[in-house]
């Protein structure tokens, strides 16, 4: 951020929110302003502005793309050309996308000080949770946190994910030491390749501080997740660290066993006796909260497909420790913070810091009808673009960032809802991906529809004692008409009980009921759809398809369970798990539009 101050400390930290978020307009008039004075030599833009710097030229000729559109250009540097293609600075690492929401990953530009801006987003977090639940700086934080082994491009530059770039920098490795980044997990084992390693040894100081903890998280909700159900399978092997105070032999990492050597530091058969007596109760209701009886909330990303981890997430902790979600980013660009982050997971708002990037937006409708009506590819109007500040309260929009690193009116691809302002900067509500979709004919269905259609459906369980714990889909078009299928993982929770046929089978009328008019229609009225199937399949299904992508490149950190499949040997997998196929006895209802 070109030497400005990057640390702010309590009220230092909310009075520079506030100057942002008070003058949010002139801010990002002063953001464009710089982003082309930087790079108005590049070819990119020079291609459209011929070296102008005007702010109005820039809206009106340079147009709005999609990662298509920039592709080229990364590659290009990629394979050794200069950054000027693009951008005024060295493009010093390519950052790549989890590649799982939808196809394969994206290669995003990164430059020096995006890490600055990173780092300000992350020294406002703790400031704004204060405000909320005080004495957070008397104890520790038992934050799981995870790199992937990085490649490179064919010109040597690092080609990462961000948080694997964030965690290896110095900005987190030589990051000041104060109660408040005080985490359970030495820096060793975050930043071991092997996740299997760095999960079972996060786990292990996480249970030596068990009574130090004073809050939980992970980035996203399923990583959480994912570390109860390993904890779950290596309880009894981390009790035996702690009572005889040898780490696994397993554990072959050498930094990281040199790390855990000095945590474990000598035998605590009392403390292993405490974690073995609460992990062999016959319920894991609360465990969370039973392991870690001082911590006060769980921090993670809840919003969107990550809600779908709510139940589960309040299994755990028995209802008891509310669920934050302090900010909003992805690999392009971090965009802000959760101003009221003790609030339910389904009131989430960001507020959109303006010294972060400069954002437009994509209108895409009004009042509650979110309006899906232009393409990914489709050409749109340079002037339907709406500034920051100029955004109307109940709306749709997709976002739009032009940054430093050579992103110029880029469409992130995230469909938000404005729910109101904090001074002059809105707050956005995270509604959906707009690139996952299912679709057979005529039909949509975006995540958003799909989500909430499953949340109706999946409550049909809960008088059985059962919980869905994860799901995905795709749209099978082998026979004709194709239909929806979705894959259940289902929990029983009370093993006395059981679930029948027809229960399945009203849960896949009850989601279809629930999906679109235009679904419905093509159902019911036009026979174009097929009765929608739901593939119930084993426990650990979930678990093996990320491991499978992880496999292929993916990264635990940044994993998102795909909500709809597009690799074959993903399906594969799912379908060799399936234990029971349930499809809609009837047709869902649908009554013709008036006129």
């Amino acid at each position: 951020m070109d030497g400005k101050k990057l640390e702010y400390k309590g009220e230092d930290a909310l009075k520079e929110i506030e100057k942002l978020t008070t003058t949010a307009g002139d801010v990002q008039y002063g953001i464009l302003k710089e982003i082309l004075k930087r790079n108005a030599e590049t070819e990119y833009l020079n291609k459209y502005m011929n070296g102008s710097i005007d702010v109005s030229q820039f809206k009106s000729c340079v147009p709005v793309i999609t990662y298509k559109n920039i592709y080229p250009y990364i590659q290009r540097i990629a394979n050794g050309e200069d950054s000027s293609l693009i951008t005024g600075q060295p493009i010093t690492e390519i950052l790549c996308s989890s590649g799982t929401s939808a196809g394969e990953p994206k290669l995003t530009p990164s430059i020096a000080e995006d890490l600055d801006r990173r780092t300000f987003l992350y020294n406002l977090i703790m400031p704004i949770m204060n405000q909320y639940i005080p004495g957070l700086d008397d104890g520790k934080a038992m934050y799981l946190y995870f790199v992937k082994a990085e490649l490179s491009t064919p010109c040597g530059l690092p080609f990462r994910t961000v948080l694997t770039s964030y965690y290896k920098s110095k900005h987190f490795k030589c990051r000041t030491r104060d109660p408040f980044n005080d985490f359970t997990s030495p820096d060793q084992a975050i930043l071991c390749n092997d996740s299997n390693q760095s999960m079972y040894c996060q786990l292990l100081a996480g249970l030596v501080h068990r009574h130090q903890v004073m809050r939980l998280g992970a980035v996203f909700a399923s990583a959480l997740l994912r570390a109860t159900s390993f904890l779950e399978r290596k309880w009894a092997q981390l009790c035996n660290d702690i009572r005889t105070g040898h780490l696994d032999l397993s554990i072959i990492d050498p930094a990281c066993r040199s790390a855990m050597m000095s945590i474990l530091s000598s035998p605590n058969p009392d403390l292993a006796d405490e974690i073995e007596s609460i992990c062999s109760r016959p319920s894991w209701k609360g465990i969370l909260c039973h392991l870690w009886p001082r911590a006060k909330y769980i921090e993670a990303v809840v919003t969107g497909s990550m809600a779908q981890y709510i139940p589960p997430l309040e299994y755990y902790s028995a209802g008891k420790l509310p669920l934050v979600c302090t900010m909003y980013a992805s690999s392009e660009c971090y965009f802000g913070v959760n101003l009221k982050p003790i609030c339910d997971p389904a009131e989430v708002a960001f507020t959109l810091l303006p010294n972060m990037g400069y954002f437009e937006f994509l209108p895409l409708g009004e009042n509650g009808a979110l309006a899906m009506d232009i393409d990914e590819e489709e050409a749109v109007p340079n002037d339907r673009l709406v500034d920051l500040v100029n955004v109307k309260v109940g709306s749709y929009y997709e976002l739009v960032v032009t940054t430093f690193s050579g992103l110029h009116r880029y469409r992130i691809g995230d469909v938000l809802q404005v729910t109101g302002f904090h001074n002059q900067a809105p707050q956005f509500r995270f509604i959906c991906r707009r690139n996952v979709v299912l679709s057979v004919d005529n039909d949509k269905t975006n995540e958003e529809d799909l989500h909430r259609s499953i949340t109706t459906a999946k409550k049909l369980l809960e008088p059985y004692n059962a919980m869905l714990v994860e799901y995905t889909s795709y749209a099978d078009t082998s026979s004709v008409p194709g239909h929806y299928v979705l894959f259940w993982e289902i929990q029983m929770v009370d093993s006395a009980t059981s679930i029948d046929a027809k229960l399945l089978q009203e849960c896949c009328v009850t989601v279809e009921e629930e999906l679109d008019y235009v679904y419905r229609q093509c159902r019911s009225q036009e026979k174009t759809i097929g009765p929608l199937e739901i593939r119930v399949v084993e426990p650990g299904t979930f678990e093996a398809l990320m491991d499978l992508f992880i496999s292929q490149g993916g990264s635990i950190n940044q994993y998102k369970t795909p909500r709809c499949i597009k690799s074959s040997t993903a399906l594969k997998l799912l379908n060799s798990h399936a234990l029971a196929s349930f499809s809609s006895p009837r047709d869902p209802k649908w009554v013709p539009l008036n006129g």
